[in-house]
């Protein structure tokens, strides 16, 4: 063991030498001549190495790890740059974790869950699912969804008020979230808004904008008057468009002039045009930028309304001058398009279907239909108005679009103004303007071609019209218009089946199509196909729901393929249907004809007068009606209709007889006698009416050897020139009726060659032909006794061989 004063040397030692021993037999190294690949971490040696060596004490070997550069007998040991107690290996490693006092081995409990929340956290999980339901509520309106969001934002109210009082009961008052409150109330409102329930609506807005506590609630008041403007309750929505107005401050300019805008358009609704001017007046003060082309557009309606010209033509200066983002590049582009080949045009073309327009270029695109169309409504309702001439104002309106940069536009005025020549029947003019867009754009001259082709087929010039239907179809293949007119064409040089070809090509590129669909019927009618024309009208009829012609042609196929009752519930609907046509002798007369197949007499008399009623030249009504009544036994009835068909065809002979027998059959035989000789007067030919003077001659025991003389005369000159005896009158007999009459007018459907013969059924056999009566005959058959005037029982069996014969009946009164 040392001593203290060789400790003390060996500590002075240590110091002078400041641990930059060298250790012996090993000579110096450079930095150069070191390998620091392979060095090894280790402690750093310590004054305590060489302690030891001094001291001859305890050897310690030293480990290699400077590779070899200290003897083992003179090395320190080394030292631990670790905490004591604690390793690098894990307890897998089978090391002893430090622990002294053996906590370890105890364990920790772990965390134990709440068993129950507290107030104020279930209080907190109520606002959250109130949150979650007012967002759902909101978002279910966007998609379009109103019922179940209205079901949703009622669930979140019920939730909200539980809220309130679950605060209230637990002396939570000051924790009231204002907030939430306000949120949900008001999406209810709008809620009850969307689904139409407007009180529910205005009684929650009422809440909202009397309690102060709600930031900016007098804002709403917009929304009530919304609510008043579509319950047509103008003074109320004004009023809470300007109590809302008032609650604005200044500074909010776009939400102000908005509010004008809607008492504007409050006031226009009530027709107090000079209030409404002043509305629409005030936005223009501060410049057209917060005015848009609907108000525009209702500001010219006001000038137009109180007659006003020149303010009429500044208002449409200034819809004009309306800025608009995205319209400045509407021209622009249509330029680009005209000045590209075709191959260019498919290419972008092809381009923009696969890529598609993004959401602002369909808005933009959107803005600019919307303000294409308010200015050529403003331009068409003002151009015939403004000036002295209708055509001047139509000129004053084409330069203005010019001037301001609506060049398309005005080229649609020049087609409105072609219109206009053809309302007023100037054809000449209508063409004149028509032809100038030969040489302008492929879509303008498609348009004009169009109306040329329609204006030629209208003229009955059907190689003008097909020509100009040729050039529009070029321009755009898929105009479905110029393929109807082109149809039209063929239709009228009997090519059916070209027609319907160009019909069906016309619905393919437009499928509702009214016109292709409607002449494609009419085609497979004039060919014979019913079936397809049925399928034609009746999509047509799902289009258009009530049109007065689809009904008619649907009933008339129908008849056609013999199902009598679906055609009487076809024109049954056109009579009683409030769009319908209820006057229509038409129809009536078709009605009257069903009813009469059916064996129902008495309806078919009522729609046959209904039909005369309407249209009294009808001539088949009027036969029908006269031959009721002499059926009837009611001569005195039919003499009216006989003498109407005498008035309408003059020259036919047969109507007096029929009113001369109608006299006879009533016992007034001054009068028969009187009409007989006009007639024969008239008519000195006529071997009916002949006969006839002489027989009434025989009943009244007056002379008739002349007109004996004269009918022997007559039926040996007929023999003469027939070979064969028969009449040489107009008719057979009294009781022929006119068949074969075409009709005169009484609807839009047209007429029909035989009233009272389904197309349906052949013809009766012809009658053979009777021997002329002789004299001695006629006055055999006579009878002894006037009938009576007027009787409505049906008469008994006489053998009275008269021109109103139940033989002869047949030719005249429609098939029972």
């Amino acid at each position: 063991m040392m001593s203290f004063t060789e400790t003390s040397q060996l500590l002075q030692k240590e110091l002078m030498n400041d641990y930059s021993y060298r250790v012996d037999g090993i000579p110096p190294m450079n930095d150069s001549q070191y390998d620091f690949n392979h060095v090894q971490s280790g402690p750093p040696p310590s004054a305590y190495m060489q302690r030891t060596a001094a001291a001859g004490g305890r050897a310690s070997a030293m480990p290699q790890s400077r590779g070899g550069f200290g003897r083992t007998e003179t090395a320190r040991p080394m030292t631990s740059n670790r905490a004591a107690g604690y390793t690098a290996a894990g307890k897998t490693g089978g090391s002893k974790v430090f622990d002294p006092l053996n906590q370890g081995d105890k364990g920790s409990k772990p965390l134990e869950k709440k068993t129950e929340l507290s107030a104020e956290e279930k209080l907190r999980e109520m606002e959250k699912e109130i949150h979650r339901l007012v967002e759902e509520s909101a978002i279910t309106r966007e998609r379009g969804n109103l019922r179940e969001a209205l079901e949703k934002g009622k669930e979140a109210g019920k939730k909200e008020r539980q809220l309130c009082r679950l605060r209230e009961q637990q002396n939570l008052l000051d924790q009231l979230n204002v907030d939430l409150t306000y949120a949900v109330c008001l999406n209810l409102a709008i809620q009850h808004q969307a689904n139409d329930n407007d009180n529910e609506a205005l009684t929650i807005y009422t809440q909202i904008v009397k309690n102060k506590q709600y930031p900016f609630s007098g804002r709403f008041r917009v929304n009530m008057g919304n609510i008043y403007f579509k319950q047509e309750k103008w003074t109320a929505a004004i009023k809470m468009y300007r109590m809302a107005l008032d609650q604005i401050p200044n500074n909010v300019q776009a939400i102000r002039f908005k509010i004008m805008r809607n008492i504007g358009h409050a006031f226009f609704k009530m027709h107090q045009f000079p209030d409404a001017i002043d509305s629409y007046e005030n936005l223009l003060m501060h410049g057209a930028q917060h005015l848009d082309f609907m108000t525009g557009f209702n500001l010219i309606l006001c000038y137009y309304a109180l007659g006003d010209k020149d303010k009429m033509k500044s208002g449409f200066l200034k819809l004009l001058n309306i800025e608009q983002v995205g319209l400045e590049d509407f021209d622009e582009e249509e330029e680009i398009e005209l000045g590209q080949t075709e191959q260019q045009k498919q290419e972008s073309a092809t381009r923009n279907l696969t890529e598609g327009d993004d959401a602002l270029r369909e808005d933009i695109k959107r803005r600019q239909r919307e303000a294409a169309r308010f200015i050529v409504n403003a331009a068409n309702l003002i151009a015939p108005v403004i000036e002295k001439t209708e055509v001047a104002g139509y000129d004053w309106v084409i330069d203005s679009l010019n001037h301001h940069g609506f060049p398309r536009i005005g080229s649609e005025l020049e087609i409105s103004k072609s219109c206009f020549f053809l309302r007023r029947k100037e054809f000449d003019q209508a063409i004149q303007v028509l032809k100038k867009f030969e040489r302008k754009e492929p879509s303008l001259m498609a348009c004009a071609a169009t109306n040329l082709s329609f204006l030629y087929f209208l003229e009955a010039e059907h190689a003008n019209a097909e020509k100009y239907a040729d050039i529009a179809v070029k321009a755009d293949r898929y105009n479905a218009r110029a393929l109807v007119n082109k149809g039209n064409c063929m239709f009228m040089n009997d090519e059916f089946e070209r027609a319907k070809e160009v019909y069906l090509e016309a619905i393919g590129v437009s499928a509702d199509c009214l016109e292709a669909i409607y002449n494609l019927g009419l085609v497979n009618m004039h060919i014979g196909k019913y079936q397809e024309a049925l399928l034609a009208f009746d999509k047509l009829h799902s289009i258009t729901h009530v049109n007065c012609e689809v009904m008619w042609q649907l009933g008339d196929i129908h008849e056609k393929l013999g199902n009598h009752p679906k055609a009487h519930e076809w024109f049954s609907l056109l009579v009683t249907s409030p769009k319908g046509r209820s006057t229509d002798p038409g129809v009536l007369a078709r009605l009257a004809n069903l009813f009469n197949k059916a064996g129902d007499e008495t309806q078919a008399f009522h729609y046959h007068l209904e039909s005369y009623r309407y249209w009294p030249v009808d001539m088949n009504v009027i036969t029908w009606l006269g031959i009721y009544y002499v059926k009837q036994e009611m001569y005195e009835a039919a003499i009216p209709f006989f003498s109407r068909a005498s008035q309408i065809e003059p020259n036919e002979v047969k109507w007096r007889l029929m009113v001369a027998s109608c006299y006879r059959r009533m016992g007034a035989y001054p009068a028969a006698l009187k009409l007989y000789e006009d007639i024969h007067k008239s008519h000195p030919n006529d071997i009916e009416c002949v006969r006839y003077l002489i027989t009434i001659c025989k009943e009244m025991k007056q002379k008739y050897d002349h007109y004996a003389a004269h009918l022997r005369k007559l039926e040996r000159l007929q023999e003469a020139q027939n070979g064969r005896p028969m009449a040489t009158g107009q008719s057979q007999g009294l009781d022929d009726s006119p068949r074969d009459e075409g009709r005169m007018g009484g609807g839009f459907g047209g007429s029909r060659g035989h009233f009272d013969q389904d197309e349906d059924e052949p013809p009766p056999p012809p009658e053979p032909p009777r021997p002329p009566m002789e004299l001695y005959e006629a006055e055999a058959d006579l009878p002894q006794k006037a009938a009576p005037k007027r009787r409505l029982a049906a008469p008994k069996a006489t053998d009275d061989d008269d021109d109103w014969g139940n033989d002869d009946l047949g030719d005249v009164l429609p098939p029972m």
